[in-house]
């Protein structure tokens, strides 16, 4: 089991504080081959429907001294962590809590001019019959390689920037 993030607490105490019940403090998920741990699982009693809507949160502080390295570490696990999800409880949702500072230079993309957007997407992955299809990538250290290294088998992975008729000459996924 991983160390808890310097941010652990608070958003532990903020997601108490907007209703959520703690469920798991960490989340368990057992493989079989692999063990993973998010950092906490919560549920909320959805009073219009009774049901309980259900989370599972990993927590990033984005601490070290490369921010990028950081940021595809979060995003490696992530994935591995929605996939586990899937299998196991695919009705409980998943959430990555990163400093608004991290969030602002990552994944929030500001307007030019009010009426123009400026997009820069570093990485664009989508999961599609249970495969990771990654789109684009531009990052330094390719995100394919970096799920390898993380456990994501080739068979899982498509590099569907590669036209279809050229993907049989890589050691991932054609489709």
């Amino acid at each position: 089991m991983s160390a808890k993030d310097l941010f652990h607490d608070l958003v532990k105490i903020a997601l108490e504080n907007e209703g959520w019940l703690i469920t798991h403090d960490p989340y368990h998920i057992d493989l079989g081959f692999v063990d993973f741990y998010i950092d906490l699982g919560a549920e909320k009693l959805i009073a219009a429907t009774r049901k309980n809507q259900k989370i599972a949160v990993e927590i990033k502080t984005f601490l070290a001294s490369s921010t990028i390295s950081d940021f595809h570490n979060a995003i490696g696990q992530f994935i591995n962590y929605r996939i586990a999800l899937e299998d196991n409880e695919p009705d409980r949702k998943l959430y990555l809590a990163i400093p608004f500072d991290i969030y602002k230079r990552f994944f929030q993309h500001p307007w030019k001019d009010n009426n123009t957007r400026i997009y820069g997407c570093v990485i664009h992955v989508d999961i599609r019959n249970d495969k990771i299809w990654i789109q684009h990538d531009g990052t330094e250290e390719a995100i394919a390689d970096q799920l390898v290294e993380k456990g994501v088998p080739k068979k899982e992975i498509v590099i569907a920037y590669h036209a279809p008729n050229l993907r049989q000459y890589t050691d991932f996924a054609i489709k």
